[in-house]
């Protein structure tokens, strides 16, 4: 078991590197054709963090096993909301945005509400609703574009001369997408073959594998960002990294995974489902507390107090 979990590991090392590689080549092509920086940061760098997630959810359901793909999702968004949103605050109070408290977090719980009637109903998540759960990321892009546009300013344009600009390679570029995909397709094979493999070792189902290592190890990308966000104090990317990610991996990566093959859906979940609105719901309550419009420490550590607690509950049970 030993050199499965080494393999995982690797797998993890891969999904984040691929990921790596992918935006640095979109962010470069991106630039070369003078998209601003914060449509970049909002579109390919949120994408970009995901993608470990997406790739192991879509393989997961390729190769049959729905309790991984599902959980891995489930897991990924209370790990983003409970675990590195409360470290985050814990190292440094953040602070929420109207638009953030206003707009955003409602958003994200409707849309979470939107995707559990879907696991209820007939307890399968098919490829007609993965063409809507498709058809509302669209918007949300569309919506974080313009939000993005209204924004920006003068700080936040690429301004590159003609001469930078001509030493942008496509090619290069291009070839960093291509090997970032390819890298992350590997990562994500060895991360559910050998996850499965534990499982079966372990004799405890592929669902808690999927919502405890695949689901912290697919988060990675998250917990580096928005840490280093926090560690910066700059609130707007370590809350926003969090918020953009679940609805990115509820939306994006179950719509893509459903499309690619129906999920099942176990309704053992719905319990799991239950702690992560509980976090959104203190998420909603903690703007209006003492200290108004912020998460601070205490918030945070008690996010991360909920996120132990359900871990214990998780492997005890």
């Amino acid at each position: 078991m030993i050199f499965e979990v080494l393999l995982i590991l690797i797998g993890f090392i891969f999904l984040i590197k691929g990921a790596d590689f992918l935006v640095d080549g979109a962010k470069e092509i991106a630039k070369k054709f003078h998209i601003s920086e914060i449509v970049i940061g909002l579109t390919i760098v949120s994408i970009g963090t995901s993608m470990p997630e997406l790739f192991v959810s879509v393989t997961s359901a390729i190769e049959g096993y729905s309790d991984i793909s599902i959980g891995n999702i489930i897991g990924s968004n209370i790990c983003n909301l409970l675990f590195i949103l409360g470290l985050s605050a814990a190292i440094s109070p953040v602070v929420f945005k109207k638009q953030t408290k206003l707009i955003e977090m409602p958003m994200l719980i409707i849309i979470t509400i939107i995707f559990l009637i879907m696991c209820n109903t007939g307890n399968i998540i098919n490829e007609q609703e993965g063409i809507i759960l498709i058809l509302l990321f669209i918007m949300f892009l569309i919506y974080t574009i313009i939000i993005g546009l209204r924004s920006q300013n003068n700080e936040t344009m690429i301004e590159l001369s003609a001469e930078e600009t001509k030493k942008i390679s496509i090619v290069k570029n291009t070839f960093l997408i291509i090997l970032g995909i390819a890298i992350l397709r590997i990562g994500g094979e060895m991360v559910v073959e050998n996850a499965q493999k534990i499982a079966i070792a372990l004799k405890v189902s592929e669902k808690v594998i999927g919502l405890t290592i695949v689901s912290i190890g697919t988060s990675l990308p998250e917990l580096v960002t928005s840490v280093t966000a926090a560690i910066r104090r700059d609130s707007d990317i370590a809350i926003g990294n969090i918020i953009g990610s679940n609805i990115f991996n509820t939306l994006l990566i179950i719509g893509v995974a459903a499309i690619v093959q129906p999920i099942n859906y176990n309704i053992t979940y719905n319990l799991q489902m239950l702690v992560l609105f509980i976090g959104m719901t203190l998420m909603l309550i903690y703007p209006f507390l003492k200290r108004k419009n912020e998460l601070s420490r205490w918030k945070g550590l008690s996010l991360v107090i909920l996120y132990i607690i359900y871990l214990i509950e998780l492997i005890v049970n």
